[in-house]
């Protein structure tokens, strides 16, 4: 059994360890981003599929992007419409990204403030995290923290209350939107049309 108390779980991702929260869309598989490479070894993913910087709010996350005053405020208008919400921004890595987090084209980097509570309550202890969703690569996301706990018995999952009303979470993945220098390129469209 790896399911754990948000104490434990905040104090394990701070060490570097493998978790899994609940979000607002699906459950994530998160660690530290100069941890990351935990994600890519338990998910078997390949290493051109990079992952989400996952935040308690956004500007924990605008010192890992890098962009001129006239894209952060652009950046900063969508965000603030979405966030909290299911709508990740691709933008210019800073220099401020291990190379874990996108191995293949460290250059970039997907961002994303979910609109769940208990999961900005993590993020706001751990620091931003490395995230993507909690299944192998290749099958659909697992929806509950028991599948979690029996597909990655080595993942620290949080301990969920049963007489707590669950997380509303959509089961549809964020949207995914690229910054290509002077517009939105979606590279996956989900919950958030832009």
């Amino acid at each position: 059994m790896t399911a754990v108390s948000i104490d434990a779980l905040i104090s394990s991702a701070r060490k570097g360890q493998l978790v899994s929260f609940p979000t607002d869309t699906v459950p994530a598989l998160a660690a530290r981003p100069d941890a990351a490479e935990l994600i890519f070894l338990a998910k078997q993913r390949r290493r051109d599929k990079p992952l989400i910087l996952m935040g308690a709010t956004a500007e924990d996350l605008w010192p890992y992007v890098t962009g001129t005053p006239e894209e952060f405020q652009v950046w900063q208008e969508v965000a603030s419409k979405h966030w909290p919400g299911a709508l990740t921004l691709v933008l210019p890595a800073s220099s401020a990204v291990p190379r874990e987090m996108n191995p293949l084209d460290p250059t970039t980097l997907g961002i994303r403030v979910p609109d769940l509570a208990i999961a900005r309550q993590i993020l706001a202890q751990t620091q931003p995290l490395a995230t993507t969703s909690a299944n192998r690569s290749g099958q659909p996301p697992l929806r509950s923290m028991a599948d979690i706990e029996a597909q990655f018995p080595e993942v620290l999952t949080l301990q969920v209350d049963e007489s707590l009303p669950r997380p509303n979470a959509s089961g549809v993945p964020s949207t995914v939107a690229k910054w290509t220098g002077n517009r939105w390129e979606i590279l996956r469209q989900g919950a958030i049309k832009l």
